[in-house]
């Protein structure tokens, strides 16, 4: 056959297709499992919410300048460190401590002190001077004659008043919100003192069933790791089988095409052993036939009594046999041995090949049904291998001193919670009644200023009586009174609240944010040996408060803040290969005969050899061709008879006519009977020939590649299988140890931020700081410093205000001036008649 042939082709491509198949499964060992899906991810549920501590942050706010104002002047007051020796000796022994150690650190607030002692003492006395001043009808009384300069200076006298009041009314205004704001965050802050101390008890009590319950949690992997092994036998089968069936099918298939070239040669070559014969026969019976009749047709043509039939005597006379079949080679020595083949059922071999092959899934569950049930009992013992983690957890014994701790702080808190709680609402009255105090003294200075303006605006002379100016003094001085004598309580509830607020803003919350109060804590010696926190807390002997909270704000554990007699290494407890060496080593040495695959029996095998040695390629299949391209008779004999039939038509002879008509039907009837089928052999001999030749030249190759690839695959399917088989118990092995690293990592995590973590302890001492000093300082010292304000401007707000009343009230007498604002430029000016 030609190589470029569809048979050749179709081989070419099959043999292609099995190298590429085996280079893919030579790759398969190195093979990079599947991916990760998002149900590799293990879910765990909270289950500690209800005893954390939240975490407290400062919450912006619009008045965060006005208290960033306040911090600096503070600041401004107070510009000593922590006085540490000063604390050790108040601390450690109160009898020795000096006042002048004490002066000398509060010096700021001394001054301040001084200052409050001078307004509480000077205010009144300067109320009382105005009143006896007023008693004699000296101040607040009227002008004593008219100047072209009062209208200048009342509008003066306006602009600050009012300026004043409106710097009074913004102050007393902060003051009332930041009251609010310290009664809104007093109670809850003060509330957050017993319930965090709890919180912190009962995370310490729950610390035990907390460990248990993520103990007890292994049970999310181990039923995830039970689900997969319950599919792993099936899904290891269908992987190999997947794997292999691009081998198996193809070797099967060429198996297939082998048999099938046995079968089809075979009957080609019967087809042209019958057909040559066959030929030879009928040409010996057809030659004396076709002899006769050429003797016959020549002597009629050559008749003198035939009219033009010389043209057609040429071809006559070459009427004779083509084609002589008894000259090709005979196929009956291949027919001898290919005789009784083929020997095996080709089809049923195929047939049990591919049922043995597709079986392989099936023989995988059953042959690996003993290791998953060893791999159950495993994780059993796994699970309580697990258990020995809650088991030799270390804290209950050692969290008590703590929790003791933390229910004598609880105890002994709310007593001076409670008084903090009356005293606040104590300034939180007072605080109001004041605020509301000086909102009357703006409302008089408001309305005095309003109605005397309105009857300066109505008074045609300056010296005319008034009604409405007069109420606008006299309001005026209602709020000189009221500040006069309300001024001293003021400036009382401001130095009280300043002096609180001051020293927790100086002495506690800037040495708290600065870590100093940690520092001082920790320095041997400054507390007494009743305050030793790091004994009460049961820390580490290497261990102080400072390092503690630092560990434990970066999430450490409590039993790597605490003093074990045992070292407890959680890291130690949760590494994987304690609890999956077991797991891990029995798919390790896990191996499994998934039966052999036979795609030829030797009898088969011995069918295909003798098939390639039977001589079908020897035999020369070129003489066929060369003698079918000869015909069965070198002449026509349909042309020849139509040239009778035409030379009938023009005889003038009827004996001559007719017998050229009888000579034409012999010829059809030659043609008809017996050469017509002699053709249709010869067609089918061509076709036989045509396959056998084809397929003749690659014959030896075929069989011998047939057979090698069947005899490979064999071979190499079980070797194969097993590798497959090894990598997918280690992807599978990879997958579950990536369940354990999952649950001890979360056992871990969850451990040292969540269960047993040392972590609410600093997030309650910030708490504590954001709610003393973010909450309730910053609002607290925000309301004395707006107090003070309101109460400082009092001062010349009472000026102002006196000196506006003359300008209200008529004047004694006034210069007659005709460049005088207060004169109409329209009239002649007269005396006019003092109005005492």
């Amino acid at each position: 056959g030609a190589p470029g042939s569809p048979l050749a082709t179709a081989g070419a491509m099959r043999a292609a297709g099995l190298l590429l198949a085996w280079a893919l499964l030579g790759a398969a060992a190195s093979q990079q499992c599947h991916p990760a899906s998002p149900g590799g991810v293990l879910r765990f549920t909270d289950r500690h919410a209800e005893i954390r501590v939240p975490a407290l942050h400062r919450v912006p706010s619009s008045l965060d300048p006005l208290y960033g104002l306040v911090r600096r002047c503070l600041d401004l007051i107070q510009q000593n460190p922590l006085p540490t020796e000063l604390l050790r000796t108040a601390l450690n022994d109160p009898g020795s401590v000096r006042t002048s150690q004490v002066v000398q650190y509060e010096l700021g607030y001394v001054v301040c002190a001084a200052v409050a002692l001078l307004f509480t003492v000077a205010v009144p006395v300067a109320g009382m001077c105005f009143c006896y001043c007023r008693s004699r009808r000296r101040c607040g009384g009227r002008l004593r004659a008219h100047r072209r300069s009062l209208g200048c200076r009342r509008r003066c006298l306006l602009a600050c008043l009012s300026f004043t009041s409106l710097v009074i009314l913004v102050s007393v205004t902060c003051a009332f919100i930041t009251s609010q704001r310290v009664k809104g965050q007093m109670e809850p802050g003060l509330g957050a003192v017993p319930s965090t101390l709890r919180t912190l008890r009962q995370h310490l009590a729950n610390v035990p069933q907390g460990v248990q319950m993520v103990v007890d949690k292994f049970e999310v992997p181990r039923k995830q790791i039970i689900s997969d092994l319950a599919g792993l036998s099936r899904s290891v089968g269908l992987s190999i089988h997947a794997q292999l069936k691009a081998v198996t099918y193809a070797a099967l298939a060429e198996l297939q095409d082998r048999a099938g070239d046995l079968q089809t040669s075979l009957h080609h070559l019967q087809i042209v052993h019958r057909t040559a014969r066959a030929l030879a026969a009928a040409r010996a019976e057809l030659e004396p036939a076709l002899r006769e009749r050429r003797r016959r047709v020549v002597a009629l043509l050559d008749d003198p009594r035939c009219t033009s039939c010389a043209s057609v005597l040429g071809r006559a006379q070459g009427l004779q046999l083509g084609a002589d079949y008894s000259k090709v080679p005979s196929v009956e020595k291949v027919l001898k041995a290919l005789a009784g083949l083929p020997r095996s059922d080709f089809a049923e071999m195929i047939r049990q090949g591919n049922g043995t092959f597709n079986s392989i899934p099936e023989l995988a569950v059953e042959r690996m049904a003993q290791v998953i049930q060893d791999l159950r009992g495993d994780l059993a013992r796994t699970a309580e291998k697990v258990q020995s983690i809650a088991d030799g957890f270390p804290l209950p014994d050692y969290t008590r001193p703590v929790s003791e701790a933390l229910g004598k702080a609880e105890h002994r808190s709310q007593p001076y919670l409670r008084e903090a709680e009356r005293f606040e609402r104590y300034r939180w009255i007072a605080g109001t009644v004041l605020c509301s105090i000086i909102l009357l003294i703006l409302a008089c200075n408001v309305t005095g200023m309003a109605l005397g303006a309105y009857g300066l605006s109505k008074r045609e002379d300056p010296s005319d009586y008034e009604c409405r100016g007069e109420a606008g003094a006299k309001f005026l001085l209602v709020g000189v009174g009221l500040a006069f004598l309300f001024s001293w309580l003021l400036i009382l509830l401001v130095f009280a609240t300043f002096l609180v607020g001051g020293n927790i803003q100086t002495l506690v919350c800037r040495n708290w944010v600065n870590q100093e109060i940690y520092k001082f804590i920790d320095t041997p010696g400054n507390l007494p040996p009743s305050m030793n926190f790091t004994r009460q807390l049961n820390l580490r002997r290497d261990s102080n408060l400072s390092s503690a909270y630092r560990e434990c704000k970066s999430g450490a554990g409590l039993w790597e803040v605490l003093q074990l007699d045992s070292s407890y290494d959680l890291d130690e407890h949760l590494k994987t290969p304690q609890y999956t060496a077991d797991f891990q080593k029995r798919l390790g040495d896990f191996t499994a005969d998934l039966g052999d695959v036979r795609l030829l029996r030797s009898e088969g095998r011995q069918d295909l050899e003798t098939f390639a040695r039977s001589g079908v390629d020897e035999v020369d299949y070129g003489r066929f061709q060369e003698e079918m391209k000869n015909p069965v008779v070198q002449t026509s004999l349909p042309g020849l008879a139509r040239n009778l039939e035409g030379l009938q038509k023009m005889q003038r002879n009827g004996t001559v006519a007719g017998r050229l008509a009888a000579e034409a039907r012999a010829l059809w009837h030659m043609q008809n009977s017996t050469v017509q089928s002699q053709e249709a052999l010869v067609a089918k001999l061509g076709e036989s020939v045509q396959f056998l030749s084809r397929l003749a030249p690659h014959l030896k190759e075929r069989v011998r590649r047939t057979l090698a690839t069947t005899a490979s695959v064999e071979a190499r399917l079980p070797v194969q299988a097993q590798q497959i088989l090894r990598q997918e118990l280690g992807c599978f092995t990879r997958k579950e140890l990536r369940y354990f690293a999952q649950y001890l990592n979360w056992v871990g995590q969850t451990l040292r931020e969540d269960v047993a973590s040392c972590q609410p302890l600093a997030t309650a001492l910030d708490n504590g700081r954001v709610i003393l000093c973010d909450r309730i300082a910053e609002p607290w010292n925000a309301f004395w410093f707006s107090l003070g304000c309101c109460t400082f401007f009092l001062i010349p707000s009472i000026i102002f205000a006196v000196r506006l009343t003359k300008h209200f009230r008529p004047i004694r007498n006034r210069l007659i001036s005709t460049g005088s604002e207060e004169t109409c430029p329209f009239h002649i000016p007269r005396v006019t008649a003092l109005k005492l």
